[in-house]
């Protein structure tokens, strides 16, 4: 039997092994397994994207059940409304920071957050059996329009949103040409920011710089940054639950970087509190929960794993390195207007800059690449590094571990052909000898 679910959602390339017929019968499973509605349904701004939402509403309506279609929306826009309008369900259309060709199914359960692995198991043991429900009757497809003015009304109400707007802070959006166009300069109206837009047409082609923000193609952002003396930058990915910052001086932050600045912030106004965070995250984090008597739980690398476990354990923030990061009081769930609230927020109630803030934070060298390689053949490198190691963890790929500040990770990512591989160090040419070593050794493994 394959396997439908990655790391993140179903994912595939439209028209290919992710086909209007596949998305049908993901759907049918998908009425098997909520039973009941309405479900929620929203899309991001591919172009693929509407046409995917008829068929899935289709299918829900042919097994009986209701659904209401929201319409273009971030990805946290779609699960906050889930939970706080009350549906049975909600199914997010979107491969988040996946090239254009690509699209995916992302189903939520009706907290609002993405479902648990083991009920991406039981929809996939629906699917593989295809015994769907016999027609009785049909459900009803209707409009949902409060689901923006709901997500944003739910992220004022987080943080002090009057101090916010006494402070006219300039901030820069690059919005990537991604769903996040919907919502993140309505919230910085809200919250009396002068907001400069770059990249703010909606565009399933990403032609600005790319679906997914990186170092590398958020230049750009450094430059309005700079030149409008702004408080701060922020970028979002396809589908706007990720975020990527920029400082005052426009420096682009690291996932890690900008996680560790909030859960400081966050922390140290909620001490004893939890955090919940991938294996392949800074263990400055352990440093900075220590501080404030909290507690910090690893997972496997994912949105969902991190998602999953802050829901029983009543976590106050989870976050990936890669820019995700989640504030429980919120949503259990990466949202990327949510963090730039929460870094106004943090801005709003200190007399520093970013640049002055990031300054309060324990140094941490982090760096990450990826190598094109099958699922086999990642397996296939980390197998031979568990007999050539002493000291390494397996619970997601292989993470080597030298001592606590000096790491490296290598894993098969669940949504691309490529092995990943994380580095964290005490020094700057520590990172660089560590990343060097294991990129040409997973090289030289895998024959390239």
């Amino acid at each position: 039997m394959g396997k439908l679910f990655g790391t993140n959602g179903v994912r595939g390339v439209f028209g290919q092994d992710f086909t209007l017929e596949f998305a049908h019968d993901l759907a049918l499973s998908l009425a098997v397994y909520f039973k009941k509605g309405p479900i929620l349904v929203g899309y991001d701004g591919r172009n693929s994207s509407p046409i995917i939402a008829k068929v899935i509403c289709s299918a829900l309506n042919y097994c009986g059940l209701d659904c209401n279609l929201g319409g273009l929306v971030p990805t946290p826009a779609l699960e906050y409304a889930t939970k706080k309008l009350g549906y049975s369900g909600g199914i997010m259309i979107t491969a988040s920071h996946n090239p254009p060709q690509y699209n995916g199914i992302k189903p939520v359960a009706s907290d609002g957050v993405e479902i648990p692995r083991e009920d991406e198991a039981k929809i996939e043991e629906i699917y593989f059996k295809k015994k769907w429900p016999k027609f009785s009757k049909i459900g009803k497809t209707g409009t949902e329009s409060r689901v923006i003015s709901t997500y944003i009304n739910g992220i004022k109400s987080q943080v002090n949103w009057k101090k916010i707007k006494s402070k006219k802070f300039k901030v820069a959006l690059d919005l990537g040409n991604g769903a996040q166009a919907t919502a993140a300069p309505i919230l910085c109206k809200e919250l009396g920011c002068k907001a400069f837009l770059i990249n703010e047409k909606i565009d399933g082609n990403f032609p600005g710089r790319g679906s997914e923000p990186t170092p590398q193609n958020l230049q750009k952002l450094s430059g309005i940054v700079r030149k409008n003396k702004a408080a701060l930058g922020i970028a979002f990915d396809g589908d706007g639950d990720r975020s990527i910052f920029c400082d005052d001086q426009g420096k682009i932050l690291t996932g890690d970087k900008s996680a560790l600045l909030l859960a400081n912030h966050i922390l140290n106004k909620h001490p004893k509190s939890k955090v919940v965070t991938c294996l392949n995250s800074s263990s400055a984090i352990e440093t900075l929960a220590e501080k404030t008597k909290s507690k910090v739980i690893r997972t496997k690398v994912g949105s969902v794993e991190v998602s999953r476990k802050m829901v029983p354990q009543k976590a106050l923030i989870g976050f990936e390195e890669n820019g995700g990061f989640m504030y429980g009081k919120h949503n259990q769930v990466r949202d990327g207007c949510m963090t730039l609230a929460l870094a106004l927020d943090l801005l709003a109630s200190s007399d520093y800059t970013m640049t002055e803030e990031l300054q309060k934070i324990p140094k941490t060298y982090t760096t990450k690449d990826k190598v094109s390689c099958t699922k086999e053949q990642a397996k296939k490198v980390i197998t031979y590094l568990k007999k050539e190691q002493k000291n390494y963890d397996t619970t997601d790929g292989i993470k080597i571990i030298f001592d606590e500040k000096n790491w490296v990770m290598i894993r098969p990512s669940g949504t691309e052909p490529i092995a990943r591989i994380y580095a964290e160090a005490d020094s700057e040419s520590r990172l660089e000898q560590l990343m060097s070593q294991y990129l040409k050794k997973t090289k030289s493994m895998l024959g390239s």
